[in-house]
């Protein structure tokens, strides 16, 4: 038995080490969720794993929402959270319950784990250096209804200089999504999007972003039709087909901005596989979803999974 568990060790590094190789120096920016932050044996093993690509030679930076934490606070403060096709209507209220949970509850959890595991971590938000800066959303048309979405921001543009230089340091930023317009207005933006918009700036190989489900799913209701790998053409027919909707909605959405705005490789992975990311990144079959450009552009390893969705 012993034999046997050395030679699956043995293989398991060999087939790693091209990827080792490949992402050594490159970027990659994780998003994690606030029911993973809620979850503190779940955001210590995923931090584990972001620690070894870091000393791997991975640049990684980390941005993190807080959706169920900043809902808690809301109702405490009287306001019961409200969302339209997936995303936080942000007034007043929502407003200040964001910013306390997102720069403060969830980002200083994550620090906490991090200084537990003995990773050099900064936390930060959008604000800070005007790394995010962001304009309010105008009212748009949801389902035939206009839907203004209040203190809610849309990434105008990333100024990456403080992360470059946190990275270099060999720090890993712990990025908060609340941003501010040129007036200093405090604005409350989805953090799938500002993993992406940072992604796009920063030149990053991956975008990877870890989920409460095992990936994309072919029957939503059932998580063992998992689809291995798409392209954005695939993305658009899921869409079609009704396949995605709530909160898949924003990370889909973030997904196609990163790979329009040059970003190679985007990733949907659930945080509760055990070790989840690095068998993604590191294993021919990953454990997750694979969205590419065009199907045209995987590589024969990346198709050793299984059949895409047309």
């Amino acid at each position: 038995m012993k034999d046997i568990g050395q030679r699956h060790t043995v293989v398991g590094l060999r087939e790693a080490l091209p990827y080792v190789r490949l992402f050594k120096g490159r970027t990659f920016v994780v998003k994690v969720g606030g029911s993973l932050i809620a979850d503190p044996i779940a955001a210590r093993e995923v931090l584990e794993q972001i620690d070894a690509l870091m000393h791997l030679g991975i640049r990684v930076v980390l941005v993190h929402g807080g959706g169920a934490q900043a809902s808690a606070l809301s109702r405490a403060l009287g306001s019961e959270p409200r969302f339209v096709a997936g995303r936080r209507v942000t007034d007043a209220t929502a407003l200040q319950a964001a910013v306390l949970t997102l720069n403060g509850e969830a980002n200083t959890a994550l620090l906490g784990v991090c200084r537990a595991l003995g990773v050099s971590a900064v936390g930060l938000s959008g604000v800070d250096s005007a790394l995010v800066r962001a304009r309010r959303r105008p009212p748009v048309v949801v389902e035939g209804q206009s839907v203004d979405y209040g203190n809610v921001g849309d990434v105008a543009r990333v100024v990456p200089g403080v992360l470059d230089a946190l990275l270099a340091n060999g720090t890993l930023p712990i990025v908060s999504p609340i941003a501010a317009d040129d007036d200093g207005n405090l604005l409350n933006c989805n953090a799938d999007g500002v993993a992406a918009a940072i992604a796009v700036a920063m030149g990053a190989l991956k975008l990877v972003l870890l989920t409460d489900v095992p990936g994309l799913l072919e029957r939503p209701e059932d998580p063992r039709s998992l689809v291995s790998y798409v392209d954005l053409g695939g993305l658009a027919r899921m869409r079609e087909r009704g396949v995605l909707g709530g909160g898949m909605l924003p990370k889909v959405a973030a997904i196609e901005t990163a790979l329009a705005g040059g970003v190679p490789r985007a990733h949907l992975v659930s945080w509760r596989a055990p070790d989840g990311l690095l068998a993604e990144l590191f294993t021919n079959e990953g454990s997750g979803t694979l969205v590419v450009p065009e199907l045209g552009t995987l590589t024969p390893a990346e198709q050793a999974a299984e059949a895409p969705v047309g």
